[in-house]
């Protein structure tokens, strides 16, 4: 019997055929020899390539000191990592609590949002993805919300700015932020007096890579703010570089009250970090606010962290995430050319999105096609995400968030692979395909 049928639960859909043996840069190869460019970065937690050897050294170098204490303890890379996090951010962020997930992030987030402001109302996008714990699941809206009985009181969804299929059915294309308002509108209308927090990301990454427009998370920070709402930003995906800035709100010209990390903060070790203010942070410590695991300020992934904040710094990786990124976006925009099944391309820094359709005019979803095309690439070599970016359960979009060590030709390679992929699938269609559900990819999540 496969090893995988029974041991191990399949926590989000199928495992991909092979095992990995080892990860280097932006591959991994096989046990069976085959290298596989990794266009996920690992669910986006590898930033700086995998097993980058600065983070190595920076794991074994906690190994030989410490690497767990009890939680009240502080270590030397855990009081470290607090001062260089600060150090890349504006003020007020000046209080950071590390934690081990991103979910985990954002259910003490939201914890110290209600705490401080002594209300219980959270507003979050709809199509984001912030975890599956119970208090991130329900301000989850990408996928995993049925089946698990009733989400946390309180919580709201505001329309996504989705450009390409607007929620308001008017701006085709040209986003002009009415789903704001219309979204805020319906808040006041359904709250029971109790506005607490808005929790959103900067890029809808697992909703298909939707990229609001300028002035957008402006509105969005004054629309919060008058009903005095707590502006939570969870970065997870979009910090450290990934959107062509050290944090994605700097691309918003916006400062967030309270802002989550993980994934792309560790280069492959579990970590995450929320960090507020010090006004915050000392009123929920007089309110009493309490957040407990067993690996709160652990300091081998302070450690590692640390690393990865250096790297990025000292080889300029979030500028070379701007580049990398106008180059493969206009390498996509090519493949539209030749490919009627590409409805939009869009993105911002390394995360970009290939959003497919059965047509140009009607916009409807080609879930069965995207399918298909993740897994030729991945038979080809070329490992992608197939994201949200349709309506309802189905997943359209093709998302591409490669280490930003990437290189051109990496990039070349990965555009090379998607082409002739789409070619191979698109001719061999049949009527099952072509009719296909989307059903198989309804609970599947890519985060």
């Amino acid at each position: 019997m496969d090893a995988r049928a029974s041991l191990l639960v399949r926590y989000g859909g199928d495992f991909v055929d092979g095992v990995v043996r080892r990860a280097s840069g932006s591959f991994v190869e096989m046990a069976d020899g085959r290298r596989v460019l990794d266009f996920t970065a690992g669910q986006i937690c590898a930033t700086v390539g995998h097993n980058h050897p600065r983070v190595i050294a920076a794991i074994e170098g906690a190994c030989r000191e410490v690497m767990h204490l009890n939680s009240w303890m502080l270590s030397e890379p855990v009081l470290a990592l607090a001062d260089r996090l600060t150090g890349t951010l504006p003020e007020p962020l000046r209080r950071v609590m590390l934690l081990s997930t991103g979910g985990e992030g954002i259910e003490a987030a939201l914890r110290m949002a209600k705490m401080s402001s002594g209300r219980f109302e959270v507003a979050s996008l709809l199509r984001s993805w912030h975890g599956v714990t119970a208090g991130a699941a329900s301000v989850t809206y990408a996928a995993g919300r049925r089946g698990y009985g009733p989400a946390t009181p309180g919580v709201f969804a505001l329309p996504a700015p989705y450009a390409y299929r607007c929620p308001i059915r008017h701006c085709d294309g040209a986003c002009d932020c009415t789903c704001l308002d219309v979204g805020f509108e319906l808040f006041d209308h359904a709250s029971v007096g109790s506005p607490a927090a808005v929790v959103a990301e900067p890029v809808l990454s697992a909703g298909g890579v939707i990229v609001p427009p300028a002035g957008y998370f402006a509105r969005l920070a004054d629309l919060a703010h008058e009903r005095g709402m707590l502006l939570v930003l969870d970065e997870c995906q979009t910090g450290l570089g990934r959107l062509g800035r050290m944090y994605g709100f700097e691309v918003y010209g916006i400062v967030p009250d309270l802002l989550v990390l993980s994934k792309t903060l560790g280069g492959g070790i579990p970590i995450s970090a929320v960090i507020t203010t010090a006004a915050i942070e000392e009123d929920c410590y007089a309110r009493g606010f309490t957040h407990l695991t067993s690996h709160i300020s652990d300091p081998l992934p302070a450690a590692a962290a640390q690393a990865v904040i250096d790297i990025v710094e000292e080889e300029h990786l979030a500028e070379r995430a701007r580049a990398r990124g106008a180059y493969l976006l206009a390498r996509l925009e090519e493949l539209t050319e030749r490919h009627e099944q590409i409805g939009d391309v869009r993105g911002l820094g390394l995360l970009c999105g290939l959003e497919l359709v059965q047509s140009r005019e009607t916009r409807e979803p080609a879930n069965a096609l995207g399918l298909a095309l993740t897994d030729e690439c991945e038979r080809c070599g070329l490992s992608v995400n197939l994201v949200r970016g349709g309506t309802g359960g189905q997943a359209s979009c093709l998302r591409m968030a490669p280490p930003l060590t990437v290189t051109q030709d990496e990039i070349d390679l990965a555009v090379t692979i998607i082409d002739e992929a789409l070619e191979t699938v698109t001719h061999r269609r049949t009527p099952a395909l072509a009719s296909a559900s989307a059903d198989a990819a309804q609970d599947a999540p890519a985060v």
